[in-house]
């Protein structure tokens, strides 16, 4: 069924993990289980949510990752960059303008076809409901995961939406998965009155204490065919598993993930969340239908992602050491071979409020981006082989240029105000038309990204009703690629100091 995902996994082995915890937990579900007996099944299944991938491909993890070559190749451009700058600015300075201008070229290109695309791209608008009702009986069981850490404030938001769920219940196993230590969550859930269909999952003590890890843990006995992941202050749309369930049966195995589209409900909390809602608005409702329809990697969301059970085995689960573990599964799901679908349904969620909370969420992502580029970057030749060459330079477009783009951004200001400075103009260097049409290069693509940017994202949320009034605030959006290039280089230093830290975005739920 999977022969590329075995070639590049290693045979059939993450299976192999898979009965190894079928095995274990013929005694671990007993209700007659005793406590020492609970612990020690625990105590395995931690082991195996922790070491799963790193065990059976070391190379696709992060946990084994050294910084010391990327770290010299930094080092080493930042101080050919300086000396350039210092003994030979009139060439230098073009020259870093140009490369800067790259990147920035790559993202504007793919925004602009995600501008003129998107439009026609809306994925399953159309479906109607009927298909939905038609789905064969029985559906398949599905398996709902909640990873929840330090949640109180939304444990009675959630559980009522996914009580929403219009999914036969028989059929339905929703667990919510909580740290041992966090008490307070877990006294949250004690408060309410369960259905039969979801349970409480608790996750043993160990490291590294992250969302990933948590996933693989409650994944060893989840009962489902298929697998779908939530956050915590989620709100999905009703009729969401059904309709990745019909996209799934409809591809006959060539979906390794639907991802369901992104919202957030509180978009005019504060000028961040404004700026958010256009970023978000942009990336689910036309850049990822546009990589989906130019058959490119995709790198998920970190929720509402609906896996078959068996290809998220084969594929490894998720990367217990990667802190955007859903980025590096989207590109891992490519590598075998597989696409991911977006489809017309909804989750709700909330964005962030306030500058500390959305610092911390962006470094966070960043640093996995970071951690994803390096991970699939060591052996380059074999991801060419594995993605081919068209996913491969979409690959670089998307991850490399994005990541690199951010780093650069203010370095190009403070490179235009050095040649203000010295030149008294904005036009360029005095040392030739060369360097002059190199200069233009790289401030005309700044331009560019800009202005694709802000039409994208104008468009993006002008096509909701509840969104359309934050059209114009897209033109703030230079100032929020500052901010997120402040998050990318405390993403580096995080990534060198302090790899595997999560940094955890508190949540407040919905208002009423």
């Amino acid at each position: 069924m999977l022969p590329r995902s075995e070639r590049a996994l290693g045979g059939t082995t993450p299976l192999k993990s898979d009965a190894l915890a079928t095995e274990i937990l013929e005694h671990y579900v007993s209700a007659d289980c005793a406590d020492d007996r609970r612990q020690q099944h625990d105590d395995r299944l931690a082991a195996i949510a922790r070491r799963q991938l790193p065990q059976l491909t070391p190379e696709m993890s992060a946990r084994s990752l050294r910084l010391t070559g990327p770290a010299r190749w930094l080092v080493g451009c930042l101080l050919l960059t300086g000396l350039s700058a210092a003994y030979a600015p009139g060439i230098a300075f073009p020259a870093i303008c140009a490369a800067i201008g790259l990147p920035f070229l790559a993202i504007a290109c793919l925004r602009l076809l995600a501008l003129g695309l998107a439009g026609n791209l809306q994925p399953n608008r159309n479906e109607p409901r009927q298909s939905l009702d038609a789905l064969p009986e029985p559906l398949p069981r599905y398996a709902v995961l909640v990873p929840l850490y330090r949640e109180t404030a939304v444990i009675d938001q959630l559980i009522d939406a996914l009580l929403e769920l219009d999914y036969s219940a028989d059929r339905l196993q929703i667990s919510l998965v909580v740290e041992e230590h966090d008490h307070p969550t877990r006294e949250a859930l004690a408060r309410r009155s369960l259905p039969a269909h979801m349970r409480v999952v608790v996750v043993p003590p160990g490291n590294p204490r992250t969302k990933p890890r948590a996933l693989n843990f409650a994944l060893q006995d989840a009962v489902g065919d298929y697998v779908v992941v939530f956050d915590a202050e989620d709100m999905p749309e009703p009729d969401q598993l059904k309709r990745a369930l019909s996209l799934f049966q409809s591809a006959q195995g060539k979906v390794g993930c639907v991802q369901a589209r992104l919202g957030l409900y509180n978009p005019n909390a504060s000028l961040l969340s404004r700026q958010f809602t256009i970023e978000y608005n942009a990336l689910f409702g036309a850049l990822l239908p546009v990589l989906a329809y130019l058959r490119l990697p995709v790198p998920l969301g970190g929720t509402s992602n609906h896996f078959p059970r068996r290809i998220l085995q084969a594929a490894g689960g998720w990367d217990a050491y990667n802190v955007t573990e859903d980025a590096d599964l989207g590109i891992r799901l490519a590598r075998l071979g597989l696409e991911v679908q977006v489809i017309n349904s909804t989750t709700w969620e909330e964005a962030p409020e306030t500058f500390r909370v959305w610092l911390c969420q962006r470094t966070r992502w960043l640093k996995g981006w970071m951690q994803t580029y390096l991970v699939h970057m060591r052996q380059p030749g074999r991801l060419w082989r594995e993605l081919g060459t068209w996913q491969y330079l979409g690959f670089q477009m998307l991850m490399c240029a994005m990541l690199f783009s951010a780093l650069v951004h203010p370095v190009f200001y403070v490179l235009l105000g050095i040649n203000l400075v010295s030149t008294g103009t904005l036009s360029g260097s005095s040392t030739g038309a060369g360097t002059d049409v190199l200069f233009s290069f790289g401030l005309a693509n700044l331009a560019v990204g800009y202005l694709s940017a802000i039409a994208l994202g104008a468009t993006a949320v002008g096509r909701s009703q509840r969104t359309r009034g934050l059209a114009w605030h897209a033109l703030g959006m230079p100032v929020y690629w500052l901010l997120i290039s402040l998050a990318g280089y405390r993403a580096l230093w995080q990534l060198a100091t302090d790899p595997f830290s999560w940094e955890k975005t508190p949540h407040s739920g919905r208002s009423k």
